[in-house]
């Protein structure tokens, strides 16, 4: 198609000259009067305070990726058909100090034949067990690596955080080395109860995003700071991972490297919670506390002259066994229930060491000195 421009003035007739067809402009079609304007680019003041959050991040992974391991754990299952089957388990652990200890998660070490641990420079080396504390789902590993080519992660403290906390969890999820994941810390003092029916208190509940493989890795705080142990997540349910707070990490490693096992204390007895309802079903004086049952010959409750129980009676379709002592309190703690005295024993008392338990016997409140065994 050819344009046509004539060249001249008023109704002169003048020369007809061809001329090409332009380039057209490309333009933006009008939006509609009722239409948002679009937005335009924000300003670098604006964004700084984005690439901080991003730099304190890329800073973090720098620093303490190269600290956290892929474990690979080499186990034998029982085919039915084939008999002995060799296979392996991978997760997650860190250096923990230039003598080459490695934690990790009990799970995750769990019954095998050997162990193998990756660092970042792809370079493997075997491993040894060197304490398990399945309580608490803790292993210790060690590895012999030249002190200065190892990097142990900072402890930070468990009982300074609090819900909204930055949470960053490094580790090997689906075998995928060195996956970093953020959240948020979502709850505290959560009990958690494992597979082998224990229950680890205070445990720390966050949305970063936690997976098979993910276990035993660390969990920190936004100074790189080991803050957890990532250990279980919610089946069935996405943003709730949880991990074993540091201070548990640090009151039971040491003890592991030095004994191989964590004492956990023990009071020698077993009871009933005792409700309003069983109160009043029984009699008793106090609708809270534990009625106690029966004495291990061999635990220290028997010793100490703490009575069991000295008859059996029927409430509903259910026998108990009644007429001991009744636990109210340890070191003045009020006791509410098993739970909450396993919970305190275990975070503040030790082995060997002697507590005061208040107990009523025949309605009247003794008061008892025990010196806590070891749990078998």
């Amino acid at each position: 198609m050819v344009f046509w421009l004539l060249v001249g003035c008023g109704a002169s007739r003048g020369t007809a000259v061809p001329l090409p067809l332009p380039t057209p402009t490309p333009t933006t079609p009008p939006l509609p009067a009722d239409s948002p304007a679009l937005p335009t680019a924000l300003p670098d003041d604006l964004l700084a305070p984005i690439d901080v959050e991003e730099q304190l991040v890329t800073n973090l992974y720098g620093r303490v990726g190269p600290s956290v391991v892929h474990i690979t754990a080499q186990v034998v299952t029982m085919n039915f058909f084939f008999g002995p089957m060799p296979s392996e388990g991978t997760g997650s652990g860190f250096v923990y100090d230039e003598a080459g200890h490695i934690i990790t998660n009990y799970h995750v070490i769990q019954g095998a034949t050997g162990l193998t641990v990756r660092f970042s420079d792809e370079r493997s080396v075997p491993a040894q067990v060197v304490g398990v504390d399945p309580a608490n789902d803790l292993a210790v590993l060690q590895v012999d690596v030249p002190p200065a080519e190892l990097t142990p992660l900072e402890l930070g403290d468990s009982a300074s955080l609090q819900v909204g906390m930055r949470a960053v969890a490094i580790g090997n999820p689906f075998g995928l080395d060195r996956t970093l994941t953020m959240g948020v810390i979502s709850a505290l003092g959560r009990p958690l109860e494992t597979d082998n029916n224990n229950t680890i208190f205070n445990v720390i509940q966050t949305d970063a995003a936690i997976n098979p493989g993910n276990s035993g890795g660390p969990l920190l705080d936004s100074r790189g700071l080991v803050i957890g142990v990532n250990t279980a997540i919610r089946e069935g349910a996405q943003g709730i991972g949880f991990a074993v707070p540091v201070n548990t990490v640090k009151r039971i490693v040491p003890v592991l490297i030095e004994k191989g096992a964590y004492p956990h204390p023990w009071l020698g007895f077993l009871g009933y919670d005792i409700s309003p309802e069983l109160a009043q079903a029984l009699g008793l004086p106090v609708t809270r506390g534990i009625l106690i049952a029966q004495l291990y010959r061999e635990g220290p409750a028997l010793p100490a002259g703490i009575r069991g129980a000295q008859q059996q009676v029927i409430v509903g379709n259910r026998r108990y066994l009644v007429g001991g002592d009744v636990l109210t309190a340890v070191n003045d703690t009020p006791v509410t229930s098993w739970m909450r005295l396993h919970e305190y024993l275990e975070l503040n008392t030790q082995a060997g060491e002697m507590v005061t338990l208040t107990l009523l016997r025949d309605n009247q409140e003794i008061r008892v000195e025990l010196i806590l065994g070891v749990q078998p």
